[in-house]
């Protein structure tokens, strides 16, 4: 997991803003490429490791967003892009060299240790678990989605994210009136044990609609992915 404090510890010329203006636009850069969800995943937890590790200037942010991308597609794709089109979709702000540099840089910083626990892995066993449909499983996912923006929930394991996005689809779905008995023996999290998060993951889609970053809730519009983000909580 990331340093859920590296903002205030080590970054001086970055902050959280900047960091969710950059993940709104990878979420976008990520669609166009029609890369798999392990590799958007995997691309912030690339950036907020390095960024824990790492004091950098503003002006090579996005760079470090589309190298970041660049390493994930190539551990996730099958088929992944040329590197000259990462620099293309930058408009040709960073160039293949540079891209290339700040590559060796991330993975040095982090020791070539590139595997982690994706939360996107936990809530497909959960779904699974709880008999999902796909309508909901899409809820579940745009939910954990809505998290990236918000640096603050950073700070919790990857397992408690994927389960209160679960809990919050299972309540606005009326598919559980509890935590179901299956997910305390598999995740061994209690309903108690989600009420923090659950809470602030319940307000940031509250406030989804209301934001100046799009990204995701656009996405999660289309009919690929059930049209979750139009769905009007009460």
């Amino acid at each position: 997991m990331p340093d859920p404090n590296y903002m205030q510890n080590v970054q001086r010329d970055v902050n959280q803003s900047m960091r969710a203006i950059l993940i709104d636009w990878l979420v976008d850069v990520h669609l166009k490429f029609q890369l798999v969800p392990d590799t958007l995943f995997m691309t912030v937890n690339l950036i907020d490791r390095f960024l824990g590790k790492m004091v950098i200037s503003r002006k090579i942010l996005q760079l470090i967003g589309v190298t970041a991308l660049l390493i994930a597609s190539k551990y996730e794709e099958v088929y992944l892009p040329e590197v000259e089109e990462f620099s293309k979709i930058t408009e040709k702000a960073y160039s293949i060299k540079e891209i290339l540099h700040m590559e060796g840089l991330i993975l040095s910083a982090l020791d070539f240790d590139l595997t982690f626990t994706s939360a996107y892995r936990f809530l497909e066993r959960y779904a699974y678990l709880c008999n999902f449909d796909t309508k909901s499983f899409n809820l579940a996912k745009y939910l954990l989605e809505l998290a990236f923006i918000e640096y603050k929930m950073i700070k919790y394991p990857p397992s408690l994210l994927a389960c209160c996005a679960l809990y919050l689809t299972m309540k606005i779905n009326k598919l559980y009136d509890e935590w179901p008995e299956v997910m305390v023996t598999n995740s061994c999290y209690l309903q108690m044990d989600l009420i923090i998060c659950s809470t602030d993951l319940l307000e940031i889609w509250r406030k989804a609609d209301k934001m100046n970053l799009s990204a995701i809730r656009r996405k999660y519009a289309s009919s690929k992915y059930n049209e979750v983000s139009k769905l009007i909580l009460q």
